[in-house]
Parts: C-alpha cells; sequence; structure tokens
C-alpha cells in the first residue's frame, strides 16, 4: 500500500476581543512617556492603537506609538489628537508595543488602547500558497483581506468577505497550486465581523 504524505498545514485565527480604551495605558497626563499596561495582546495577533481624550484643549497634540509589526519589525506610528473629547485610531498593526510617548502632556487625562483592526501572520514572513480556507462569521458582515507582505506595506492578493450570520461557516478551496504569497502571508480583519479562520497552505 502507497502512503501519500501532503505538505498543508493549517493556522486556526481567532480575535474577539473588544476594543478597550485603557488596555495599552491607563488614562492619566504622562510628561512624556506613558506606563504601560499591557505591551502584547492575548492572541498573539497585532492591533490597531488608539488615543482617547477627556480633555477639549488638546488639538494637534500627538503619541508616538513603537513596537513591532506582525513579522516582528520595528514600526512607529503618530496618533494626532482632536480638539474634542475623542478616541482616535491608528492604523497601523502592532503585535507588541515598547513605548507610547506625548508630544506634550495633555490637558486632560489621555489613554492609549487597543481598536478594532486585528491581523495574523501565517508562517512568518516566508514565501507560502494559500490552499483553503475557513471562515466562521461574526454578527457582522465584514471583508477579510489576506496581504502578501505586511500589513503597512504589502498588497492586498484578494479578499473575502463574511456573511453577517453570526457562527456561519463558509469554506473555500483554492484550484491548481492555490495563492502566491512570495513575502509571508498576513489574515487582517475587523474584530466583531469574524469568530474564527482557518486557512491551509503550503
Amino acid at each position: 500500500m502507497t502512503t501519500f504524505a501532503s505538505d498543508v498545514a493549517t493556522l486556526t485565527i481567532s480575535d474577539e476581543v473588544a476594543a478597550a480604551a485603557a488596555f495599552v495605558a491607563a488614562a492619566a497626563r504622562p510628561n512624556t512617556t506613558f506606563t504601560l499596561a499591557n505591551s502584547s495582546f492575548a492572541s498573539g495577533g497585532a492591533r490597531n492603537v488608539t488615543v482617547t481624550t477627556a480633555g477639549t484643549s488638546d488639538n494637534a497634540k500627538t503619541v508616538t506609538v513603537t513596537g513591532t509589526d506582525v513579522f516582528g519589525n520595528v514600526i512607529s506610528e503618530v496618533i494626532v489628537s482632536t480638539g474634542s473629547a475623542a478616541t482616535v485610531a491608528g492604523t497601523k498593526l502592532f503585535k507588541t508595543i515598547t513605548s507610547a510617548v506625548c508630544s506634550t502632556q495633555y490637558a486632560g487625562n489621555v489613554s492609549v488602547g487597543s481598536g478594532t483592526l486585528a491581523a495574523q501572520e501565517v508562517q512568518g514572513s516566508n514565501r507560502v500558497r494559500l490552499k483553503g480556507l475557513s471562515v466562521v462569521s461574526g454578527g457582522t458582515a465584514g471583508v477579510v483581506e489576506y496581504i502578501n507582505g505586511s500589513p503597512e506595506d504589502g498588497t492586498v492578493a484578494f479578499k473575502s468577505q463574511t456573511i453577517g450570520t453570526d457562527n456561519a461557516t463558509v469554506d473555500r478551496t483554492i484550484p491548481a497550486e492555490g495563492v502566491l504569497f512570495q513575502n509571508g502571508m498576513v489574515v487582517k480583519y475587523t474584530v466583531g465581523t469574524v469568530v474564527m479562520i482557518t486557512v491551509f497552505f503550503a
């Protein structure tokens, strides 16, 4: 009898942790550097960062967030506050956070939190082929992006959409050799639109 071995591997992604305004740093008025409450996220994946102000006199003040991206490369982002008590969400996705530094002391309390954008690397930044996927939808429809490279400077190879019916599953098999990701694959989505994603890759 002949035994055939498959080179297909799987990765299951699940991050339903709600956004939290003070996850990274509690509300305070530091002169420069925030004291970090958390430097990574429960899922082990990456999330965007938010800055929430309580005062109305902090227009154009900034918080510079430094850390690493999904592949472990150093990244930073400057998040600019408005003149209102508001939450401003960054767009970069941090796997870890090493510091958060304000440009000047804020008039009111300011906190640094986690947003709703999430991402997970698939087999690091190595060349990989996506062979199939299984997506369990959350209660809200949303788009899942499959990115060649990092979310910050990569390209979207293709997108899929969740159907918005909680716990409904969509399975897809990709024909032939699958989709090639030359610079590593990252799966990006919005928290609440996805319960779980399983990718099949080789």
